[in-house]
């Protein structure tokens, strides 16, 4: 199934806003996190978390959910594919696997904002609790650029199942 131009085009447009607003909010959580961790002021510390909490939830989880849903629409639709090339494979993986990281830690993030917020935070209570959201926004962040880098570059290579379609539809011509 081939995508019209136009579709085409509006479904890259949404893919990449998607992941561009997906990254962004990762590096505003990832400054709150810091805040949260740094600050001796105990209602700096309330909120950060609690926003935290709000933006994980509201923001960072519907913007991947639509960067995958969006990038399967435009690698289904156009020449590239979903299974053709190595890096477009890689790309959706890393994606999607960075969200189901993002979904475990929906969790633990509202428990310490629950936390933080019920009995107020000294600065060195829950410090491994509190540096967790830190190394998950870092690791987020680069697993966002890599994608972002393959998307970019789009690195040559085809996939088992890309030789062979592009084998068959070249020998039908």
């Amino acid at each position: 199934m081939r995508l019209s131009p136009g579709v085409r085009r509006a479904a890259l447009t949404a893919h990449v806003s998607s992941s561009v607003g997906w990254f962004g909010a990762v590096a505003v959580f990832l400054v709150l996190a810091v805040a949260g961790l740094r600050s001796r002021d105990d209602h700096t510390v309330r909120a950060a978390y609690v926003a935290m909490d709000l933006s994980a939830r509201y923001a960072i989880v519907p913007l991947a959910f639509a960067s995958i849903l969006t990038g399967l629409l435009s690698s289904l639709g156009t020449q590239w594919g979903l299974l053709r090339h190595y890096w477009v494979l890689i790309k959706f993986l890393l994606v999607v696997v960075a969200t189901v990281i993002l979904l475990l830690q929906l969790t633990p993030i509202g428990h310490l904002a629950a936390t933080v917020t019920r009995t107020g935070l000294s600065s060195g209570q829950f410090s491994e609790a509190r540096l967790s959201p830190i190394v998950h926004a870092i690791g987020g962040l680069a697993v966002l650029l890599t994608a972002t880098v393959l998307a970019v570059f789009k690195p040559r290579g085809m996939t088992g199942y890309g030789r062979r379609r592009q084998e068959r539809t070249s020998g039908i011509d």
